[in-house]
């Protein structure tokens, strides 16, 4: 290749690499990326992601991490993100940052290894997942020529196994021969390989080798369990809570043998009194022993208190050597009641045949009975059921006592003690009435209308009674002409049922007002709460407002203070509008580029033809000027008047044309113009972002603007 040719190959290169935009690293880290990876930058391949995290984990152990590649050139700069799902990420090693625990990136980028550690979360989290991106960039600046990898772990949970329990040296306190009046006490010692507690270890008792459910789980068996005769044995099955361990059986047993309570000579098993010295038998088994025994051969016996030969159970009179029936149960014995047979009576004392008990004269034998208790006798009281009374001076069958006139027989009682008989008195229970002249059933004492049938309260004092009064208790009112339960005189429409207030004054009621306060509104046609003549977008709910005039309301407008914009499709704060200029300008700009280039490789098509087109007209000279030395000089055309001697001309030998080849000239690079910031905003995590009219999206790092 010729030099002209190389030099302007080298000049489209050069205007072609000028051209190409420089994108900026992020060299202070990424945090929550490591699942998508270094997706910024394009990913030439070569390196393998490593990491020193375990497969399995002791629940809030710590491990130390180590996050690096292999592969690539080990050389330049490099970056990396860690993020897991469970435990904690702590101790940030040099050039480490860490974010909330969950997630660690480098916080430079001269690094190409890391560490930190991480704390392996608490038991029962089961398992852990780790996503892990490494970057290692060739440091010129730009998202190209870098490689990078991702990996993912699962850590599972290491979840430790339970060791059984074990119950050493069973032994019984007392065993062999023990009395039956003593308890019997487990005792062993509980091993855990664990250390874990007892908890709930199962101790079965066994009686003449059959399982005594009563006494489960029991330390020590009770005395009363017990009966000469019988052996005892236990077992133990421990338990830590968690398992049970093997079933251990007692090697001790206890029998249980017989013992003299009462020191009497007799063993407690042949004595009917093991605890009596004095008793040893009960023949008739009344639990009397003979020895106390009045009658030893009858069970229903036992003492003769009085000594008449009848035991005292069967003795009414055990106390009394004279009486020993009582067939009447009254308390007196047969011998002196003077009725054996009745309970209720044993003398006679007026020997009219009826007991003192029951004679309510029993001095008096013409007199027995006073039903009533009044002290006159049934014979001569006019009342013998009646303890009030005893005398009917007027005949009407009702005692003076409580005849409230007792010499006139058509009256009896005066129940309101008004003076005037019940008979005669319309209203005998109430002393304020005696006469109903309407017969309303009202006294006319208490009738405000005691001449008219229909009424006869006036409760609020305006003449008209409660009955026609539509509103009795309010003496402002009377009429209710539209039964709407407001009073004509209160009622701002006493024609409409359906209304009653105007409290605006629009002349349209509150009922029918949707805002009855407000007199500028009477409608709200989309009913969202604002008045028709406010709203407006007064047939649909959801908007109410149009602060820009675009005809777009405030709610679905997504710049709601701007007339230029509506919609934010993408929703990264930018219009659609604004956004579509920008598309625009930026694909205006990119085919401006295209043609620029295009333009460029025309002119260095055309530079390389010019020039060989030119080298291909010396080269041409040349070899023409090279054939006319060749060719015989042609004398015909010479005259020749007089005759001369001939002279021959030194031919002229054509000199080479000397190459001259002007240098090319090299085409500068374009010049490209800044983007222009279409919009600026800070995000919910504190990050300022700006819009650039090429389309582009930049953010600030701290330090400088970062394309995204």
């Amino acid at each position: 290749m010729s030099p002209i040719v190389r030099v302007l190959l080298g000049a489209a290169l050069l205007v072609l690499l000028a051209a190409t935009p420089s994108i900026e690293g992020s060299s202070s880290g990424k945090h929550n990326q490591a699942a998508t990876g270094c997706s910024c930058h394009y990913n030439a391949g070569g390196i393998t992601a490593t990491n020193d995290f375990p497969t399995t984990y002791n629940a809030g152990q710590v491990y130390n991490i180590n996050i690096g590649h292999t592969g690539g050139t080990q050389a330049f700069v490099g970056g990396f993100n860690v993020v897991v799902d469970k435990g904690t990420l702590q101790n940030a090693g040099t050039g480490v940052q860490i974010q909330s625990g969950t997630s660690a990136t480098h916080s430079g980028s001269s690094q190409l290894g890391w560490t930190f550690d991480w704390q392996a979360p608490v038991g029962g989290s089961g398992t852990v997942s780790v996503n892990i991106a490494v970057l290692q960039g060739n440091g010129n600046g730009q998202n190209s020529g870098d490689a990078w990898d991702t990996d993912s772990v699962s850590i599972t949970e290491i979840v430790p196994q339970n060791q059984p329990p074990v119950a050493l040296n069973l032994r019984l306190m007392p065993d062999g021969n023990v009395p039956v009046n003593e308890a019997i006490m487990i005792s062993y010692i509980f091993d855990d390989a664990d250390g874990d507690s007892e908890s709930n270890s199962e101790i079965r008792w066994s009686k003449d080798g059959v399982l005594a459910p009563a006494y489960n789980d029991m330390m020590t068996l009770p005395s009363s369990a017990t009966s000469v005769g019988e052996t005892w044995t236990v077992s133990v099955t421990p338990n830590d809570g968690i398992d049970f361990g093997s079933t251990e059986n007692c090697p001790d047993s206890a029998v249980i043998t017989d013992i003299d309570s009462d020191g009497d000579g007799t063993m407690d098993m042949d004595d009917a009194f093991p605890n009596d010295p004095d008793e040893t038998t009960d023949s008739d088994s009344d639990g009397v022993g003979d020895n106390a025994d009045a009658f030893p051969q009858d069970a229903s016996e036992t003492l003769d208190s009085d000594g008449d030969g009848v035991g005292d159970n069967a003795d009414a009179f055990p106390q009394d050597a004279s009486e020993t029936l009582d067939s009447d149960g009254d308390g007196v014995g047969d011998n002196t009641d003077q009725f054996p047979n009745n309970p209720t009576e044993t003398t006679d004392s007026d020997g009219d045949g009826v007991g003192d008990n029951g004679d309510a004269f029993p001095n008096d034998a013409t007199e027995t009975l006073d039903s009533d208790g009044d002290l006159i006798g049934n014979n001569a009281d006019a009342f013998p059921f009646d303890a009030s009374e005893n005398t009917d001076t007027d005949g009407d069958g009702v005692g003076d006592n409580g005849d409230a006139f007792p010499t006139d027989a058509a009256e009896t009682q005066d129940t309101d003690g008004d003076g005037v008989g019940d008979n005669a008195d319309a209203f005998p229970t109430d002393a304020a009435e005696t006469l109903d002249s309407d017969g309303d059933g009202v006294g006319d004492n208490a009738d405000a209308f005691p001449n008219d049938a229909t009424e006869t309260l006036d409760s609020d004092g305006d003449g008209v009674g409660d009955n026609a009064d539509a509103f009795p208790q309010d003496a402002t009112e009377t009429l209710d002409s539209d039964n709407d339960t407001v009073g004509d005189n209160a009622d701002v429409f006493p024609q409409d049922a359906s209304e009653t207030l105007d409290s605006d004054n629009d002349t349209v009621g509150d009922n029918a007002d949707a805002f009855p306060n407000d007199a500028t509104e009477t409608t709200d046609l989309d009913g969202d709460g604002v008045g028709d003549n406010a709203d407006v977008f007064p047939q649909d709910a959801s908007e109410t407002l149009d602060s820009d005039n675009d005809t777009v309301g405030d709610n679905a407008d997504a710049f709601p203070n701007d007339a230029t914009e509506t919609a934010d499709s993408d929703g990264d704060g930018v219009g659609d509008n604004a956004q579509l200029i920008a598309e625009t300008l930026a694909a205006e700009q990119a085919a401006e580029d295209e043609a620029a280039q295009k333009q460029m490789m025309t002119i260095i098509v055309i530079v390389v033809l010019v020039i060989g087109g030119a080298a291909g007209a010396v080269l041409f000279l040349r070899k023409r000027g090279s054939e006319e030395e060749l060719l015989p000089k042609d004398f015909t055309q010479q005259s020749m008047p007089t005759p001369v001697q001939q002279t021959y001309q030194q031919p002229v030998v054509q000199q080479p044309v000397q190459e001259t080849f002007q240098q090319p000239v090299v085409q500068q690079p374009a010049v490209v113009a800044e983007p222009t910031v279409l919009r600026q905003w800070t995000d919910e995590a504190g990050y300022t972002w700006r819009a650039m009219d090429d389309g582009s999206n930049y953010w600030w790092t701290g330090t400088e603007w970062q394309k995204r």
